[in-house]
């Protein structure tokens, strides 16, 4: 019996050993395929899931190439840098109308190196196109706007120190830009000196800025000797049209230098999952375009073989006109080229329609001259002066004469004995006159004043509107012709010896004009009372 109960237990042992061999082994096949479905009683793997490393993001696209620029470009805007944003700096520290017309002259040579980088890239057009000088115009304007609107402000010679420097601008126009810029220079000194002279004690501030004004226009002076001695140039073999390069530059080719590099642009972004895709993708494509429909067939030409048959008649070609009737005619009806009663079909409504009226060109968009004073042969030139406060003085002998045109609110002193002087188209002139050996010839000047210290023997008037001629004791022999003129005076000087005034006598301006024995009669039309 205790043998049976060891063969027992020995069976069951082996029983229970193959039970736990057939577990392992499941085990271990469940752990060597995931697809397989775990054991519920077996122990969770310890070992934890390893992330799946993130993809890398793609890298920046690379930064566009930094435009090189010509070298009288870099060179422009090192001195925009170094001089005129100084000058701006110092404007701003000033505050109010100083600050107002230094940031307008800050924009006008901004607007100068856009012209400037137009012409290294562009031919020179003819005619110019407005669009080029826009904005060089609107900053100019702005700086002597700024200056007119603020005349008795105790800031008059600041403001009229820089707005004297505006002219330098069209220095593009000259033939020899760097001696136009030393005659502004002086024009500015003149009033800028007043500022230094009121300032040197009370505010430092104010000196620093005149001078850094000062400093623009030399440093400018300096650049236009290096680079444009005998005017402004243009790219004339290769270039591009002028408002094409305009475009280029104000579409971000031309920046200006120190403006740092273009930022790139963001990168797209992700496309927006759908719902109604499987997985959360993009949606798909839209489908290609459709094919197009057909042009519509273009309508045939007209068959030009009824004109040459018509052609080909010969005589018989008038055979098919209509008779005019003789109360058709306009040239034995008046009354219908009068009234413009023609019939219809009629010569007289076949006339040319009217040409179109030329509308004068905007003052904004002409370009001014400089000023000029040469002497050409035995001829002084003055022309294009605009210098209320400043004496432009002429010494001419007696064999040279004097043209004088557009020079408006100007100072003329003409010294010694001239031949003869003719002056026209100038607004607000006034001349000093020693002697003449001829004539003064004034023709469309309206605001006019002349004053004779010597002997001229004629004065010449034609469509002048507001005069007033000084005469000395010397120049009272003086003939004076006018036609076509209105509001002319003339002052005569004081009896010697005596403290009489000036007086002053109005030429007239309105004639009777009657018949008397068949003859015309012409007399002054006196107003008394």
């Amino acid at each position: 019996m205790a043998s049976s109960g060891h063969m027992h237990n020995f069976t069951t042992l082996i029983k229970r050993l193959e039970a736990a061999t057939s577990r392992l082994e499941d085990m271990a096949m469940s752990l060597d395929d995931p697809n397989s479905p775990k054991d519920s009683s077996a122990p969770a793997a310890a070992t934890p899931a390893v992330p799946e490393p993130p993809k890398p993001a793609p890298p920046p696209p690379a930064a566009p190439a930094p435009v090189q620029l010509p070298p009288q470009i870099q060179d422009f805007d090192v001195f925009i840098k170094d001089d005129v944003q100084k000058f701006a700096n110092l404007g701003e520290k000033i505050g109010g109308l100083i600050a107002e017309q230094s940031q307008a002259v800050l924009q006008a040579f901004q607007a100068q190196r856009t012209y400037l980088y137009v012409t290294t890239k562009a031919k020179k057009p003819e005619p110019q196109p407005a669009e080029l000088m826009t904005d060089l115009h609107k900053a100019s304007d702005k700086i002597n706007n700024v200056r007119e609107a603020n005349r008795a402000s105790p800031l008059s010679n600041h403001l009229t120190a820089v707005s004297e420097g505006t002219m330098g601008l069209g220095w593009f126009f000259a033939p020899k830009p760097a001696e136009f810029i030393e005659e502004i220079i002086g024009g500015i000194q003149y009033y800028g000196n007043n500022v230094l002279k009121e300032y040197k004690e009370k505010d430092r501030t104010h000196v620093e800025y005149i001078q850094a004004y000062y400093r623009i226009f030399k440093a400018l002076l300096a650049y236009l000797t290096k680079y444009y001695p005998s005017g402004l140039t243009w790219n004339n073999e290769s270039g591009v049209s002028a408002l094409e390069a305009l475009q280029q530059i104000k579409g971000g080719s031309g920046a200006p230098a120190g403006a740092g590099p273009v930022a790139p642009p963001p990168p797209p972004p992700p496309p927006v999952p759908s719902l109604n895709v499987p997985g959360g993708g993009a949606p798909p494509p839209p489908p290609p375009p459709g094919i197009p429909p057909a042009p519509a067939p273009s309508a045939p030409g007209a068959d030009m073989s009824a004109v040459f048959d018509q052609l080909n008649q010969g005589e018989q070609i008038t055979s098919g006109l209509r008779k005019v009737d003789k109360s058709e005619m306009t040239h034995k009806n008046p009354s219908l080229r009068a009234g413009s009663t023609a019939p219809e079909g009629s010569s007289a409504n076949r006339g040319k329609s009217p040409a179109p009226s030329k509308k004068p060109k905007p003052e904004s968009m002409r370009t001014k001259k400089p000023p000029r004073k040469e002497l050409e042969g035995n001829k002084w030139l003055i022309e294009n002066f605009e210098a209320p406060d400043e004496i432009i003085e002429v010494s001419a002998a007696q064999n040279q004469s004097l043209l004088i045109s557009r020079c408006n609110k100007s100072i003329v002193k003409v010294n010694g004995k001239a031949n003869a002087i003719a002056i026209d188209n100038c607004t607000g002139l006034s001349i000093i006159v020693d002697s003449l050996v001829s004539s003064l010839d004034i023709i469309k000047c309206p605001k006019f004043a002349l004053q004779i210290d010597g002997i001229v023997p004629t004065v010449l008037l034609d469509q002048v509107d507001g005069a007033t001629i000084y005469l000395g004791q010397q120049s009272l022999a003086t003939e004076v012709f006018t036609s076509k003129c209105s509001a002319v005076n003339i002052m005569l000087p004081p009896k010697e010896g005596t403290d009489d005034d000036t007086k002053e006598c109005p030429l007239p301006e309105q004639l009777k004009s009657y018949i008397k024995d068949g003859v015309l009669v012409n007399e002054i039309v006196e107003h008394a009372g």
